[in-house]
């Protein structure tokens, strides 16, 4: 019975969504960019010369780059051994739980809330809300921000007073930012996990604990991030496996962004590195017709966001030489599909998620362009791939 391994690399999409434009993110390509930034040195920060990805390449990954956006990828130029195509999303964000869940075939039913980009961003009584749960007489923060400047700018007031860092971005998302040891690690995923039905009724899709070591000038975030996010409002993916009686796994951040739902084990580490080592260890182990659904949120988190391009290329050219790895492992009759869930492109302005399409990049299934398709697709592909009965809206390219 053949298995099934859907690899999300966070972020990496590669321009061309159609609908960009409204999104303000016309003309955004994490990956066409970054490899022209390349070819041109400007990336050569740990690493120099053209991107090279060989292994995804060869599949067909370049094809998909100049398939969804016509841009040019200079190192990106096999002739591709495997499936591939372009995705577009419908839902109406550019967020995590949007992107994965329509990739599960559940597109977003309603429109998320989002806080504005004022200074205060949150209402009075949402501050009201945290103060109460937090036990502090206030928070520190209360605007639009990314996570290692605000940690920056509130740290010394955070050590002080208690009060915890609470920010947001262009994403329905509401963040806190605590001290694990002067605020306490428990302390502060309480304080989110009670928070967060709050803001689910409001539809505002995540509460993320953002927990910290150090001093002031001296910090770090910790890998003890947890996500809160909003149930999905239909069965999954996971839930369709799940409900056929196989196995499924989930690596990374998977189990907070489904709520654990359709989840039968949940794998979790450090670092990408340490999700790696999972999914090679899956590839060997788990069991006929199962699910392994993987999430590597590295490419978002630590280069994306910061526009950090010579990172994201050494995130991408270090990830494909894994995969050359663990695609060795795979069984005759596996599928494995390599995609993302949004873009986020560091070469972009602000530090904001990007509108994109993403590509879809199959082993194991033959040869071939599947086209331009949708995030529901996947899922239906991966349904199909397993024997399981779809019941999502998408169509199997496979």
């Amino acid at each position: 019975m053949p298995r099934a391994f859907l690899i999300v690399m966070d972020s990496v999409g590669c321009g061309g969504a159609p609908d960009a434009a409204a999104f303000g993110d016309e003309g955004a390509n994490t990956l066409g960019h970054i490899a022209q930034a390349c070819a041109a040195g400007r990336a050569d920060q740990g690493r120099s010369g053209p991107l090279q990805m060989p292994v995804l390449d060869g599949l067909g990954l370049g094809a998909a780059i100049a398939l969804a956006s016509g841009a040019p990828t200079p190192g990106l130029h096999a002739r591709p051994t495997g499936r591939w195509g372009a995705a577009s999303e419908v839902s109406r964000g550019k967020d995590t739980p949007s992107g994965h869940w329509e990739l599960a075939g559940v597109p977003v039913p309603w429109d998320w809330a989002y806080f504005p980009d004022t200074v205060p961003a949150f209402p009075d009584d949402l501050v009201a809300l945290v103060c109460q749960l937090a036990g502090t007489d206030g928070i520190l923060g209360n605007c639009h921000a990314s996570g290692v400047p605000i940690i920056a700018e509130h740290c010394e007031a955070h050590l002080k007073t208690g009060w915890p860092i609470c920010y947001t971005s262009a994403d329905s998302v509401f963040q806190i930012a605590a001290h694990e040891e002067a605020f306490g690690l428990e302390r502060l995923l309480k304080l989110c996990a009670d928070l967060a039905p709050h803001l689910h009724a409001m539809k505002v899709g995540r509460v993320i604990a953002r927990p910290f070591t150090g001093v002031p000038g001296d910090f770090r975030r910790t890998a003890n991030r947890r996500d809160f996010a909003i149930a999905p409002p239909a069965p999954t993916l996971l839930d369709w496996v799940a409900g056929a009686g196989r196995a499924t796994h989930a690596i990374g951040k998977i189990g907070d962004i489904f709520s654990m739902q359709g989840i039968g084990k949940l794998w979790k580490g450090k670092s990408d590195l340490d999700l790696f080592g999972h999914l090679d260890r899956l590839a060997d182990e788990v069991e006929e017709g199962s699910l392994t659904f993987a999430n590597f949120v590295e490419f978002d988190s630590l280069y994306g966001h910061p526009r950090d391009v010579a990172g994201y290329a050494r995130a991408l050219e270090w990830f494909d030489g894994r995969a050359g790895g663990f695609l060795a492992r795979l069984r005759p009759g596996d599928l494995a599909i390599f995609t993302a869930d949004h873009g986020n492109d560091p070469t972009w302005r602000g530090t904001e998620h990007t509108r994109e399409r993403v590509p879809v990049i199959c082993a194991g299934v033959g040869a071939g362009e599947i086209g331009l398709c949708g995030f529901t697709d996947v899922a239906a592909s991966v349904a199909a791939h397993l024997g399981v009965a779809a019941q999502g809206g998408g169509r199997s390219f496979l």
